[in-house]
């Protein structure tokens, strides 16, 4: 009777904490592998701009016309709309 409290608050934390986190990782490494040439992306430091090359693990992104930086494809957090950038 005395490892029920402590049973039952592992399994709060899992349902509240762990479990959320593990599905959240698991939508953001579909989303990096899902990344195509074309598509308009914001980096983890906030820059958005429009992905020219693909690699395994490195990605290059146009931000301004003439302007590209190649980054690691994890530093991508966010793939934008069609059209956004303009």
């Amino acid at each position: 009777m005395g490892m029920l409290p402590l049973v039952l608050m592992f399994v709060v934390l899992y349902f509240v904490m762990i479990r959320p986190q593990m599905k959240k990782q698991k939508e953001q490494r579909s989303m990096i592998d899902a990344l195509a040439k074309g598509d308009e992306v914001v980096t983890a430091g906030g820059l958005i701009g429009k992905l020219t090359k693909l690699g395994d693990s490195y990605v290059g992104v146009e931000l301004a016309a003439g302007v590209e930086v190649q980054m690691q494809r994890t530093a991508v957090v966010q793939v934008l709309p069609k059209g956004t950038l303009k």
